[in-house]
């Protein structure tokens, strides 16, 4: 084999990769140094902007499978027969810690999943909880914000994390889901995956359903207590990446059953619970799990800044069959995604391997930018309509269309027969054991009692109640005990 030789960025042979040059033997360093110049810049730009959330994150490659036929629900090639296989990235994450964050902490996961089909690549974002803390995205940075790092003491505080919950009572659901047993997944392997908000199929009739994701681990759902997520932070702060990328290098493939429920268009408006509340879920004896498929991630990035750091997910890259529902949490991010990477990445990050199609043709009139990889010929226009055959729309809407009525204006969700914020906060307790509520309880005593105004507090325990009366009444107790202490 014949030796590799190092160049520059230029392709020059390197002739010193040890010693930079000087002004004579121990002399001051020479500004004409091209290579050590390089170097050090090249280096000072090695890092880019982290994600604000979901920063900290693993990723692998797989397939989804199809095995269940649901073309009489969408018309969605890559759902369009039984054994049909599309390639799939999909990328793990926590939430609210930074790149350089601890895998098992207490926070959500995100579990965002590109399956590159030939109708170009669809993107479905979501975590592995089946709620979330807030329903409109104008408080999402609020939210964030208030659970992150604080400006003054450089620490995430919980004086800030339950005040905010405090005045958001829909975040009732989610907190009994954050703080219960699922909070600490023990690997990214061993949770659920959901997509979380409300999608629309649309079949090859033009009729319209809503859909829910559900990402059943075939590997068990397994979590930790706080006792053992401590330890195993203090062994190895990266734990579930090394445990993924053990598993796969092992080939012991983890994998995960996809189901959906739907829900006919129409039953949308008078159904008890509003279907597009992303803080709600649909009972499933109200719509049960319908499997489609299997997902299956059965090879490493290779490199994980190209391919994990790089990948980029927005909910708004949708297939003709499936489109986007009036959630307005996912309205919010439909925007929210796409900008983001435009900004941690450049307009053409979609030109990135790890983001583009595999096997669609991207052909538009996109030009221009930082590091565009293609920007036509001699022979094409950068305008449409145009008369020299370039392409041209296809008059076939991806979705359906959604009904809207009423007046433009800052409106609250219209309310459904069930629509409280404590409701299904409540229904969750109930059906776990008496263990379970014991460790719930005592994760939400564990941070509630550290706010230091009463207020805040009380507010916090008022949902609880409202919520059970027994769910509160145990929180009061357990908050008041270690606060006496």
């Amino acid at each position: 084999m014949a030796k590799r030789v190092l160049t520059t960025e230029s392709g020059a042979p390197v002739a010193d990769n040890q010693n930079s040059a000087t002004a004579g033997v121990g002399g001051p360093i020479l500004l004409q140094d091209q290579h050590l110049l390089e170097k050090l810049a090249r280096f000072n730009r090695e890092r880019i902007p982290e994600r604000v959330v979901h920063a900290r994150g693993s990723g692998a490659y797989g397939y989804f499978e199809v095995t269940d036929d649901v073309t009489g629900f969408t018309s969605a090639d890559f759902l369009s027969s039984v054994g049909k296989r599309t390639e799939t990235f999909l990328r793990f994450s926590t939430v609210a810690d930074s790149l350089g964050g601890a895998d098992a902490v207490r926070d959500p996961r995100g579990f965002a999943l590109k399956f590159y089909t030939d109708e170009g690549n669809y993107d479905l974002v979501g975590n592995n909880t089946p709620v979330f803390f807030i329903k409109d995205p104008i408080k999402f940075p609020d939210f964030i914000h208030s659970q992150k790092r604080d400006p003054f003491t450089g620490k995430q505080e919980p004086d800030n994390v339950w005040d905010f919950w405090a005045h958001a009572p829909e975040a009732t659901h989610q907190v009994t889901w954050l703080m219960g047993d699922r909070g600490i997944p023990a690997s990214y392997r061993h949770m659920n995956g959901y997509g979380s908000h409300t999608y629309q199929w649309t079949n090859a009739e033009g009729e319209a359903f809503f859909v829910k994701y559900h990402f059943k681990t075939n590997q068990g759902v397994r979590s930790l207590s706080a006792d053992q997520a401590a330890e195993l932070v203090g062994k190895d702060a990266n734990s579930h990446q090394t445990d993924l990328l053990q598993a796969i290098e092992r080939g012991v493939n983890p994998s995960w059953t996809l189901h959906v429920q739907v829900m006919p268009a129409a039953e949308a408006a008078d159904y008890r619970f509003n279907p597009f509340d992303l803080t709600k879920v649909w009972p499933h004896s109200d719509y049960p799990l319908q499997r489609v498929g299997r997902l299956v991630l059965d090879r490493n990035p290779d490199n994980v800044f190209a391919e994990v750091e790089q990948a980029a997910f927005s909910p708004n890259n949708f297939v003709p069959g499936i489109g986007p529902s009036p959630d307005k949490m996912l309205q919010g991010r439909l925007f929210a995604y796409a900008d983001a990477h435009r900004y941690r990445l450049g307009v053409n990050h979609t030109h990135l391997p790890v983001n583009a199609p595999r096997t669609a043709v991207v052909d538009n009139y996109g030009r221009d930018g930082l590091h565009t990889t293609r920007n036509g010929s001699r022979h094409d226009k950068n305008y449409e309509p145009n008369s020299y055959a370039g392409p041209a729309q296809t008059d076939a809407a991806l979705a359906a269309p959604l009904a809207i009525h009423g007046w433009t204006g800052t409106h609250e969700a219209p309310a459904h027969t069930k629509d409280d914020d404590f409701f299904q906060a409540g229904e969750l307790f109930r059906i776990m054991s008496e263990d379970e509520k014991g460790r719930l309880v005592a994760n939400i005593a564990g941070g509630l009692s550290q706010v230091t105004r009463d207020d805040v507090i009380e507010k916090n325990l008022a949902h609880f109640h409202a919520a059970d009366a027994d769910y509160g009444k145990r929180v009061e107790e357990a908050v008041r005990a270690l606060r006496e202490d």
